[in-house]
């Protein structure tokens, strides 16, 4: 998981480019291999179109969630819509597993009972437009995600890099079924296929729930964070960092050990500069800073209260600051 670099303006932007290259790209390999399908009857080529199916289904559900995403917060949802992304990936890798079971299913049952494939050639073809259409897709999509730490873009990539290797598979299953003159690969070509659907799906749950439990930044933002906070003198240290991502947005708050000797005018114009310095690099965040009078304030209470005692490797970098 990534910490967004970009404004939530920019964010929205690539992502909502993307998300509708990605509904076209679906529509077009779906009549693609849905036409060559009716006529070669290939079990490799229907899993790849049903795995096309499900990611226009996918596409879809992403092309809204990124915009909802990105709507600024409201009276029912304070911070923000940012989580829609993480449920849409959610319901991507619900997909996912449907595609896979169901193309489990039917390939079993080609090999128990195998049957001629029709019009081997423009199967093979299909599939070789397919993974050329779904290559630039993919490297775009990449390039959307380093910038921006979609989750829901991430999820719609694993859609599409799942694709891209059911193309892969069914064309050598057809191809092999052709020369050899035996049905029976491309049924088992089709099996691979479910099975690395499977393993796809497992990441963008993965993924997905990292946002949906609140997982911290990586340790290098959560550093930058700290670094940025202490470059000036009159913040001695950083302690309750607390940070998420969520969509386009990224949560911040921490506790600002500051001078004690500092005037109530002094503090606040430290605390402001620091939060412009964390604006700088995390654009899209939302902080909250509480300053303490470094030596002299009490430990805090509430849900998650400080405790007195070393705090977990997460908070560990912000206490070799201190």
């Amino acid at each position: 998981m990534t910490a967004p670099s970009l404004s939530v303006a920019e964010t929205a932007a690539l992502t909502r480019r993307i998300t509708t290259l990605s509904v076209v790209v679906a529509v077009a390999l779906i009549l693609l291999k849905g036409g060559v399908w009716l006529v070669s009857g290939s079990v490799a080529l229907l899993a790849s179109l049903a795995d096309s199916g499900l990611d226009l289904v996918a596409s879809l559900i992403t092309f809204f969630a990124v915009r909802y995403a990105a709507a600024p917060p409201d009276a029912e949802h304070r911070f923000g819509h940012g989580k829609a992304e993480a449920f849409a990936s959610l319901i991507q890798g619900g997909l996912v597993f449907a595609s896979a079971a169901l193309i489990g299913q039917e390939a079993v049952r080609r090999i128990i009972d195998p049957a001629p494939i029709a019009a081997e050639g423009w199967g093979v073809a299909v599939m070789a437009a397919s993974i050329v259409i779904t290559g630039v897709l993919i490297a775009a999509q990449s390039r959307v995600l380093r910038q921006t730490g979609s989750v829901a873009v991430s999820g719609d990539r694993a859609h599409y890099a799942a694709d891209l290797a059911s193309n892969l598979v069914a064309m050598v299953g057809i191809g092999a079924a052709a020369l050899f003159k035996a049905p029976v690969l491309d049924a088992v070509a089709g099996l691979a296929v479910a099975g690395w659907l499977v393993w796809g799906a497992v990441g963008v749950f993965r993924e997905a729930s990292l946002q949906l439990m609140d997982h911290e930044l990586p340790d290098d933002a959560r550093g930058r964070i700290v670094d940025l906070m202490t470059s000036d003198a009159r913040i001695k240290g950083v302690h309750q960092l607390r940070t998420r991502a969520s969509g386009p947005y990224v949560h911040i708050q921490m506790h600002a050990d500051l001078d004690p000797n500092l005037s109530l005018r002094e503090a606040h114009q430290a605390i402001v500069a620091a939060e412009n310095r964390v604006l700088e690099a995390f654009p899209a965040a939302d902080i909250i800073i509480h300053p303490d009078p470094r030596g002299f304030a009490e430990p805090h209470g509430g849900a998650f209260a400080e405790t007195g005692h070393a705090p977990a490797a997460a908070e560990a970098v912000e206490n070799a600051r201190s």
